[in-house]
């Protein structure tokens, strides 16, 4: 099958086949006679693995890392589960990011409950007069 069509059966712009590809999470096709790329089952199969792990927001390491012990499968899987247990304390370590942000933005939203003139804003003011916390180190896989 021809890129467009790949793209189409893995539900994803061609762009992304092609980004995939330059970024080495997806081999090189064959090429036909007239030098198209011509895609097989496993180029379906590999993107939609590829696709999945992004939707669960792994990194490209870690796609990549997953995708070398799916090419070793005499292997075991306890590097799977030890990528796993990793990504999962990721999004433990993001959840709670999360959460302070949202408490920070509920008392931001606490300083105005009413509409008046944007100079007498509580938020825009609070935004203003915020003490600006020292930038954390991040511990995820997110950098």
């Amino acid at each position: 099958m021809k890129i467009g069509e790949l793209a189409q059966v893995a539900q994803c712009s061609v762009e992304t086949v092609r980004y995939y590809e330059k970024e080495g999470l997806l081999p090189a096709p064959a090429r036909t006679a007239t030098n198209y790329r011509s895609y097989g089952s496993e180029h379906v199969d590999r993107l939609r693995f590829i696709r999945n792990c992004r939707a669960l927001d792994m990194t490209h390491g870690e796609i990549h890392a997953l995708l070398d012990l799916i090419d070793r499968p005499a292997g075991n899987c306890g590097a799977v589960n030890q990528l796993v247990d990793e990504h999962i304390a990721h999004v433990d370590v993001r959840i709670a990011e999360l959460s302070q942000l949202k408490q920070q933005l509920r008392e931001l939203r606490q300083r105005c409950q009413s509409e008046q003139a944007v100079d007498a804003c509580g938020i825009l003011q609070g935004l203003t007069s915020m003490a600006t916390e020292p930038r954390h180190e991040r511990h995820t896989h997110l950098g």
